[in-house]
This record gives structure tokens, sequence and C-alpha cells, in this order.
């Protein structure tokens, strides 16, 4: 029955005038409440607030033998002021240290009053006036202290909501009446109001399922000008944007069809017989074949995975494989799942990945290498020493610490330069940048590195003009590259060679560039000597003391400075380092 929006309509009138009836009521009985109650304590205030009635309560007669019945008769004179019916409103006069009855207009239940009263109460045990309300009780009072000569007393007036309650009681019934007439009446102006909507939601019902059809050309007559007219004219409106949605949508499918020629990813998508249903160029070429209307995917992908499994994947199924030189990760995602549409699959060259993913387990292969070979030498010149203690001529166990001392020194120079390297890789090195004289850096350079020049019978020249401009780079970072530069010159420089140390400016950038003409680097290793640990002569390399991390660190650091650190082709054998750097230093400064 409530699928009908006529009675919808109609429950909803109901439940509008219940609920504001029932808001009214409580509205007009709790206002009634309140005004009983501040109108009780403003009497009350108005009344006991008189100088003549204080002074009359306060002050004792001459010879006076009962204060509570002189209090009594008082208050009697001004009953009709205080209220005092003798029903619902009455007077009790009571003892000011014990509390007991004394006096008042009811004694029958004077003598059997509830103490639980917080004005009485207040009254009693504080020595203070209660006067406050409480709304929630069912009965209204106050509690004056009173001191009449030597004694105590305590006026007590009491109302037990007789009045109140009556005229409650008769709103509820008018709240009642008016309540059944509501809902008689708005029953019937919803039955009537109903109709009037309804009839235009057919019409609209009609015309939704013409456009679910297929047919956008009809329009539905727009009878009126209220909400339901606006949805009518928006639903005309609706179908009209509707078709030029799906032409729309016909032009970004278009769109899709160019995107998915000329991405990069593999695309290939099957049907659930495993038939083709999309393959863009890419896809043929990743796979070195040619994917054509007759290929199926049991071909194509069947031994990674069956097309049942494909199918029937949570999510999607993650495969590799390689074709050539190229490794391939395949995703496969069944799409339309509901009505088992297919299983697309996107490939992605994952070559460079795997190249550096090889290139990080070599260059950990690398480290172990470069630690364990002075750890071994280490441990058995120790072991030598540890047996034959005492036993080896001075000059063995000199040779012997020697040789550990510079395995250590080795072992220490290849952790600094690894722990360069890594925080170079994790961005907490920062640049210290200055402005500096790069003519002073070189020749500081060629001063420092001139004795070990000729400790190898090396002739050592410097070209410079007088004067280079001053640059904006990490001085200790840019030196520490020149002297790796000039040190590998050294070291794989037969005896008795020439090494040119030469520096200028081009541009907005300055040079420095180191030629020797030592056993140079074959054209095969080029590529990779800044890779680290690369050596070309590892047993030489090895001999010299070096790391194999020199040349990776000076890349780096330059890099950093956005310069260029490379090998120059020459003539004859040997070798030429150049770095560039800007004059005005990196950009992200």
């Amino acid at each position: 029955m409530l699928r009908s929006l006529h009675m919808k309509l109609v429950m909803i009138m109901v439940l509008l005038i219940l609920s504001l009836m029932t808001v009214v009521g409580a509205f007009l009985i709790n206002s009634v409440m309140v005004f009983y109650l501040e109108d009780f304590y403003t009497q009350m205030s108005d009344v006991f607030s008189r100088e003549a009635l204080a002074s009359d309560l306060s002050t004792a007669a001459e010879g006076e033998e009962d204060g509570a019945q002189a209090i009594l008769k008082i208050l009697e004179a001004y009953s009709g002021e205080l209220g005092l019916d003798g029903r619902s409103r009455t007077l009790y006069i009571l003892d000011g240290s014990t509390g007991a009855y004394l006096a008042g207009t009811d004694e029958k239940n004077g003598k059997d009053l509830d103490y639980n009263s917080a004005n009485l109460t207040r009254a009693l045990v504080n020595g203070e006036d209660g006067s406050s309300a409480n709304l929630a009780a069912d009965y209204m009072d106050v509690a004056l202290r009173l001191d009449r000569g030597s004694e105590s007393f305590v006026i007590y007036i009491l109302d037990n909501k007789t009045t109140v309650n009556s005229l409650i009681n008769q709103i509820f019934v008018l709240i009642l009446e008016a309540l059944v007439f509501g809902l008689v009446i708005s029953i019937l102006l919803s039955f009537l109001l109903s109709k009037t909507m309804v009839i235009p939601i057919q019409r609209l019902t009609e015309g939704a399922m013409r456009v679910a059809e297929g047919d956008f050309s009809r329009r539905i007559e727009v009878a009126s000008q209220d909400e339901i007219g606006v949805l009518t004219d928006t639903f005309n409106d609706m179908a009209r944007q509707l078709r030029d949605t799906l032409r729309q949508v016909e032009k970004e499918r278009n769109k899709l069809d160019t995107l998915f020629l000329h991405m990069t990813d593999g695309v290939v998508a099957f049907s659930q017989e495993g038939e083709i249903i999309h393959a863009n160029p890419a896809a043929s070429v990743m796979l070195g074949r040619n994917i054509g209307p007759d290929t199926s995917y049991e071909e194509l992908f069947g031994a990674l995975a069956p097309l049942e499994s494909a199918m029937e994947a949570p999510d999607h199924l993650e495969e590799e494989c390689r074709v050539g030189e190229r490794y391939l990760q395949l995703l496969m995602a069944p799409f339309d799942r509901n009505s088992q549409g297919g299983v697309l699959v996107v490939l992605h060259d994952v070559t460079e990945q795997r190249k550096n993913q090889e290139m990080q387990r070599e260059f950990v292969a690398n480290v172990s290498h470069e630690l364990r070979t002075p750890l071994t030498n280490i441990r058995s010149y120790a072991e030598t020493l540890s047996d034959n203690a005492g036993d080896l001529p001075a000059a063995t166990e000199k040779k012997f610490l020697g040789v550990i001392l510079n395995e250590s020194d080795r072992m220490t120079h290849i952790v600094q330069d690894l722990l360069t390297l890594s925080r170079f890789d994790s961005g907490r090195d920062d640049l210290k940048l200055a402005r500096f004289s790069f003519s002073a850096a070189v020749q500081d350079l060629y001063n420092a590195v001139y004795m070990e020049a000729q400790r190898h019978s090396h002739t050592l020249t410097l070209e410079m003009p007088q004067q280079l401009p001053q640059v904006t780079a990490d001085r200790e970072r840019i030196v520490q590259v020149m002297m790796n530069v000039v040190s590998n010159s050294i070291k794989y420089t037969p005896d008795g060679g020439h090494i040119t140390i030469s520096a200028g400016q081009q541009g907005d950038r300055v040079w420095m560039q180191v030629d020797d003409d030592g056993i140079g680097i074959p054209a095969a290793d080029r590529p990779r000597i800044f890779e680290r640990f690369y050596r070309v002569d590892k047993a030489r390399s090895r001999q010299s003391g070096g790391t194999g991390l020199g040349l990776s660190i000076a890349k780096e650091i330059v890099d950093r400075h956005q310069g260029v650190l490379t090998l120059e082709d020459r003539p004859g054998p040997g070798l030429s380092v150049r770095m560039e750097l800007k004059i005005e230093g990196p950009d992200h400064v």
C-alpha cells in the first residue's frame, strides 16, 4: 500500500500534523508550568519584601507566649495576597531548630510534612531562605527563615499544583480535539493534492520509458509552472543532453582508440573465449610479432597464465616474461566481470628497471668483495702474528703490522666513500655554496700534488690564464673532485710520464682539464667508468690503493653542481678528463 505515491503523501501529511501538534502541545504545557512557577515566586517575593510585614513578623509583642500563633495571625491577614486557600496552597509555621510543626492552615498534613524539599532543607539546615523553582516537581514551595525575639521559625508555604494540573488537563483535551480535526483535514487535502502531482509524474514515467527505448525526439508537455513543471522541463532538457552525450561518447571512443594506437604500453583485450578484441601497435612491437584477428590468448600468453585463471582473478594477475632483449611485465585483469566480458592484458617494458636491479646486485657484490679482501688479509697476518708471537724477526713483524695498517686504511677509505655516496643518494649532504677564486683553487691543487708527481718522476705542467672569475660552489667538494682526477692520472701514468693541468673560461662556465700519457681507458669501458666499484684493471687498481668509488663520487659532486664531468677523446695514449662548472652556481640555490 505504501508503494503508492498517494499513500506516501497522506502519511507525510499525517506525520507532519502529529509532529506539529506534539511540539505545540509540549510548548503550551511547558509555558503554563513556567508561568505558574514564576507567578508563585513573584507573588511570594512581593509580599514578604514589604517592610511593614517584615517588621511585624520579626518583632515579638510584649508578653507574647506563642510566637508561632502570632506569626500565623499576621500572615492570615495577608492570606488573599499569598493565595492561601486551605486546599491547594497551605501555610506551615515550623520550629527553626527542629523543624517541628507549630502552627498553620493545615494542621493534619503539617505533622506529616515531607522534609525532602530542597527549599525546606536549605532553610532548616543552612539557615537560608529557600525560594528556588523546580519545574519537574509536583509542587511549588518557599521556605523563609525568621527570627522573632529569641525564637527562630521557618515560614513554609506549599502549593500542590492542583490548579495548574487542572488547567494542563484542559489544554491536553483541546490539543487532542485539534489533532483529530487536523488529521481529518490533512487526509482530505493530501488526497486532492496528490492527484495534481501524480498525473504529471505518470507522464514523466511514460517519457522515461520512451527514452530508455532510444526515442529522444518526443517532448513531454509542460502543464504547470510549479516544481513538477520544472521537473518536466528538466526531463526534456535531459533527453536532449543525453542525445548529445551519446554523440560525445562516440567521439570519446574514437579518441580512446587513438590513445591506444599511440600509447607506449602495449594493450591487448580478449573475449571470454580468448579471441582478440583489440590490440594496439605497441603490443605487437613488444611481443615482436604481428597480432591479427586470428591470434588467440593461448598463443600469446597461455604459457604464462591460463585464460580461466585471468578471468577468475579477484583483482589482477602479474606475470613477467622475456622477449628477446626486452623484459615485459604483464598485468592481466578481467573486465565486465558480471557479464564475463573478457580479459585485458597490459604490457609494460621493465627492461631498464631490471638493468638497474642488476646493477644494484653487482654493486652489493662488489662492496662485499672489496671489504672481504682486506679483512682476509688482516685476519691472515694477525693470525700469523698471534701463532708465532715472539718467534718472528722484528722486521717481519713490522712488515706484517704495516700490511694490517694499510688494509685497515683501505677499508676505512671504502667505508668513508660509501657513506659519502649514501649521503648523496639520500639528499642529506647539502652543498656549502660560497664565492671563491677558481684560479686560486686550481693553483692550490697544483701545489698539493706537485711533490707526489715528483716522487713518480712525472713532469707536471700548469696552463691557466692569469685571472679567472670567481665561482659559486662548494669549494671543498670541487677541490675533492680536482684532487681525485689528478691523483688518478699520477697513479695510472707510468713513472716519468707527462701530466698537464689546464683551466679556463668558456661563456658562463669555467673548466679544468687534466691530460696524461698514461695507460688510458679502453673505449669499451668508458660508458661504465663512473659506475661504483667499476675498474678497468682490477688488479692494478687494488695495488694502487684505489677503492673504485673515486670517479663515482666526483661525478655525483659535479652533477649536484649542475656541471659536467667527461672523458675527452685525444690522439695517442693517455686520458683527458674535463670538468665544467657554472660561474653563478647551480639553479636550485
